[in-house]
């Protein structure tokens, strides 16, 4: 058995476990095995991007419950790979070639996509390495790309198929538009954030009157393409104006006023201006009314030739450059002040433009509808269900979704037009003629398709879709998505659909959606704060196993993480409690050669409980131990990755290492029969643990295991093709756990009092322990030694309520004693002898007089009103709580003091 470091250092078994883990192909599903299945699809990382802390808690949780499966003996496929971020990379790859002073218009398409692979070739796996540096045990033989031939194959597929049932269809609609990226963007590529602006009160002339309709905008510039002024029909302030005209300012354009039950007479002023080509709410009622469509804002963001005289003018410049003049001609009534939701690109952060455009789009409810049954029937569990009303909603006011990218790298549109005919030829594969007119003037269509549109196939277009493969009859249905609460519309219901329409069954059974990694204070991480805790950075620092456990002590379901570097450095400690428990552990297993209940099994016979002389403590781990396991399966199970990491941590601290270890270190030095059991049941209990643990904290696991003194026939290779521990109902004791509770309680009161009254560990004690329940009292006699034992005690006397007890220990009631009360058991320790009454006086005295001053100065700023309304909140919170915790002090020192009177 090799000798375990002194100190434990993360970073000299991580790489060297994590290799060995590739090498014996651990990671690998086999589509031959005939073991049941289970499947995750890891939401593919942009090629782009580099590991942030919401990867690493998605996948910590991924692989928590990939390495949990793989132990209960599943055939298990964790499907890795990246997506090539249409926008994302071409901007990358586009800032790029400014630098070199060019642009991809200079070097044409072709050579510009060639350029982008190089790029992703070169770059776009850092995430990928950063991922495996989190210990991500995924299937990387089947690491899938969109863009690879494959998926490509799949996307093709899936657009015809669309096209020709007639689901895919390109039209003239409102879309909303990047003038940074030039490119359409979905509804779901559009963050909206609240921003102060202003509402402007222009005046429209009635045609032929003296009369005037007050419109309100937040955005004056598209008034130069309004084409009607709207109002309710059941608004009296406007039933003699609808059907008339009015005259444009500045433009002089005569346009109608028409009655739409859309308008809100209560905003503004009741009269809406209607700019069909640029207002996706006035595209609808100008479709219902037949209105002109006036594009006056172009794809940069510029004014267009049907703005007039402000043509060539960027559109907030244009905005200033209108408004004078509409102050200047006596239109601008007045300007206030607005806060309105403001909508802009997720990739550049420009405010969009809702433009007019012709585009690809899926005509969406067909394949809506099916997603919606399949969520409320059950066939799928969306975890927490909280997040089912939200996909409800969403889905039942789906609008159709545009698929169009005005950009070169991704998925190109495998769709070719005819310039002779104008005939559209879509088709799975390249073409060189016209379908219709069998002309070769053809030319495909420049926009590539939403990044979205390929992802939406992931789960089963990386199994190898279209082709009938065996991986796709074994892993699909995939078993479980784990992903943010952000794509649950962008990815999560397209794949639904996508699954249902083209595989005729479910892309997976649940859905465990987590929630955001946030900072100490519960605030958004972000650069711009300056409080972004970068992973890699506390991998680096703490281990990997330190940071993987902290992220799932704290994924509580519905709940943010409030994370900090101090939590980290926190189950850092708890990685060194386990190192030095085990590195105590085996110095004492080198001669333990009678494995009787060390093998990596989890049920133990009665006959092997009969073999060895298990004393109260023995059953009680034991007992502990198999709620540990029963309940961390639990919470694995339930998708509560907290209250399972919880479970390990408070029975591996506090009852293995603080309590149990505690107690059987005088046995390991005692006779060979006591040193024999407690060695069985400290390996047996450790093993379990590492099992236990394993998924969580995988490399110091690894590592430990490896070296217990395990029978070379069961051990196996790995820690990872070992059985996950299965709950034994037959060493589970609550008679048991009861009573070392009870003796627990009191070593813990004795302990307390040993810490107040200042008593070194060194002296032994005199105590006496007094109740009225009979039942505690024979339980305390029985267990009289284990008491003295763990508290250090030279008499230990007990007795009845209203009895003398017998022996007593000399001066215990003519003396001064310390007294706490436990499971209604009165402790009393003898203090005469055993402390310096004057010198502890004096010590609690000083203490209290500066605990007293504390708490006298936090009253007094408490107390001010102005600190009060001025103050951080946090700040006051914490003085409140730190003069709580001083005032309870300052009463614990004060009954201290009163126990020292002479």
């Amino acid at each position: 058995m090799a000798n375990l470091e002194k100190v434990f250092e993360p970073k000299k078994i991580e790489e060297r476990w994590y290799k060995f883990w590739l090498e014996k192909g651990y990671f690998h599903a086999d589509e031959n095995s005939d073991k049941k299945s289970y499947c995750i699809v890891i939401p593919p990382p942009n090629i782009t991007g580099a590991l942030h802390i919401g990867h690493a808690l998605n996948n910590t949780i991924q692989d928590i419950l990939t390495r949990w499966k793989r132990m209960e003996g599943f055939n298990t496929l964790w499907m890795p790979g990246t997506d090539h971020a249409g926008i994302a990379t071409q901007n990358v790859v586009e800032r790029q070639l400014l630098s070199e002073g060019t642009d991809r218009h200079k070097i044409g398409r072709e050579k510009f996509v060639e350029r982008v692979w190089k790029w992703k070739e070169k770059s776009g796996g850092d995430i990928i390495r950063q991922l495996k540096r989190l210990g991500a045990s995924c299937d990387w033989e089947r690491e899938r790309f969109t863009m690879d031939e494959g998926l490509s194959k799949a996307v093709r597929e899936v657009f015809v198929r669309l096209y020709e049932e007639g689901l895919i269809y390109k039209g003239d609609r409102l879309i909303n538009w990047c003038p940074r990226c030039h490119t359409a963007l979905s509804d779901l590529e559009v963050e909206h954030e609240e921003q102060k602006g202003h509402l402007y009160h222009i005046k429209y002339p009635v045609k032929n009157t003296s009369d005037f309709i007050t419109i309100a905008t937040t955005r004056p510039e598209t008034m130069l393409g309004d084409t009607a002024v709207a109002v309710n029909p059941d608004d009296e302030r406007y039933k003699n104006f609808t059907g008339k005209t009015v005259t444009l300012p500045i433009v002089n354009r005569e346009i109608p006023v028409i009655a739409d039950s859309y308008v809100d007479k209560s905003f503004g002023t009741g009269a809406l201006k209607i700019t069909p080509a640029h207002d996706p709410n006035d595209f609808e009622i100008g479709t219902r009314h037949n209105l002109l469509q006036v594009k006056v804002i172009a794809e940069d963001g510029t004014m267009n030739e049907n703005a007039g005289k402000y043509k060539g003018l960027d559109r907030f410049k244009c905005r200033k450059a209108l408004l004078r003049d509409l102050e200047k001609e006596g239109f601008l009534l007045k300007v206030e002040d607005y806060i309105h939701s403001v909508g802009k690109c997720y990739r550049c952060k420009t405010i969009v433009e809702p433009n007019l455009s012709k585009q690809w789009f899926v005509k969406i409810k067909p394949l809506s509808e099916p997603a919606l049954e399949a969520v409320k029937d059950g066939r799928i569990r969306i975890i927490p269900k909280g997040w089912e009303n939200t996909y409800f909603e969403w889905m039942n006011n789906i609008k159709d979704w545009c698929i169009s990218r005005q950009i070169w790298w991704g998925h190109r549109i495998p769709a070719w037009n005819c310039k002779d005919c104008s005939e559209i030829t879509v088709s799975k594969t390249d073409i060189t003629e016209c379908s219709k007119c069998k002309s070769k003037n053809i030319e495909q269509e420049s926009d590539v398709l939403d990044t979205w549109f390929s992802s939406a196939l992931w789960p089963f277009s990386t199994l190898g879709w279209p082709e009938n493969t065996k991986e796709l009859k074994v892993f699909y249905p995939t078993s479980v998505l784990v992903t943010s609460f952000d794509i649950l519309f962008f990815w999560v219901a397209r794949m639904i659909m996508m699954g249902l329409k083209f595989r005729g069954d479910i892309p997976f059974r649940d859905v465990y959606i987590h929630a955001l990694v946030r900072d100490a204070e519960g605030q958004k991480m972000s650069k711009s704060k300056g409080n972004v805790i970068d992973p890699l950075i506390m991998m680096e620092k703490y281990g990997t196993d330190a940071f993987r456990f902290t992220l799932a002590a704290f994924a509580a379901q519905g709940r943010d993480i409030k994370l900090s570097e101090e939590r980290i450095e926190g189950y850092r400690n708890f990685a060194n409690k386990i190192w030095n428990a085990f590195r105590f552990a085996m110095m004492n297993l080198e001669d333990f050669k009678d494995n009787i209940l060390s093998q990596p099994k989890d049920t133990v016979s009665t006959s092997d409980i009969t073999r060895l002389n298990l004393r109260l403590s023995d059953r009680w781990i034991l007992s502990r131990l198999q709620k540990a396991i029963r309940d961390t399966r639990k919470g694995l199970e339930e998708y509560k990755f907290n209250e399972s990491a919880g479970i390990i941590y408070q029975f591996f601290w506090h009852e293995f290492c603080d309590w149990y270890i505690e107690i059987i270190k005088p046995r390991l030095a005692s006779s060979a029969e006591e040193r024999k059991t407690a060695q069985s049941v400290l390996l047996y209990v450790m093993e379990n643990s590492l099992r236990l643990l394993h998924p969580f904290m995988p490399f110091i696991t690894e590592e430990l295991w490896q070296q217990l003194p395990l029978l070379e026939s069961s051990r196996g290779e790995s820690i990872m093709a070992a059985e996950y521990p299965v709950y034994n109902e037959a060493l589970v004791n609550d008679d048991f756990e009861r009573e070392m509770i009870l003796i627990m309680e009191i070593s813990r009161g004795i302990r307390n009092i040993r810490s107040e009254m200042n008593i070194s560990l060194a002296k032994k004690l005199d105590v006496l322990l007094r109740t009225g329940d009979e039942n505690k009292l024979q339980m305390i006699e029985r267990q009289n030694l284990y008491i003295s034992e763990l508290s250090r005690l030279k008499n230990l006397s007990v007795t009845k309520n209203g009895k003398e007890p017998k022996p007593v220990p000399e001066g215990l009631y003519q003396g001064m004693a310390a007294t706490a009360v436990v499971e209604n058991i009165e402790i009393f320790v003898l203090l005469e002898g055993v402390i310096d009454i004057h010198k502890e006086r004096d010590r609690l005295s000083r203490e209290l007089e500066k605990i007293n001053a504390d708490v006298a100065t936090l009253n007094k700023r408490l107390s001010n009103r102005d600190f009060i309304n001025r103050a951080p909140k946090d700040v006051v919170e914490k003085d409140r709580e730190k003069y709580q915790s001083l005032t309870v002090m300052a009463e614990k020192i004060q009954q201290n003091l009163s126990r020292l009177e002479i």
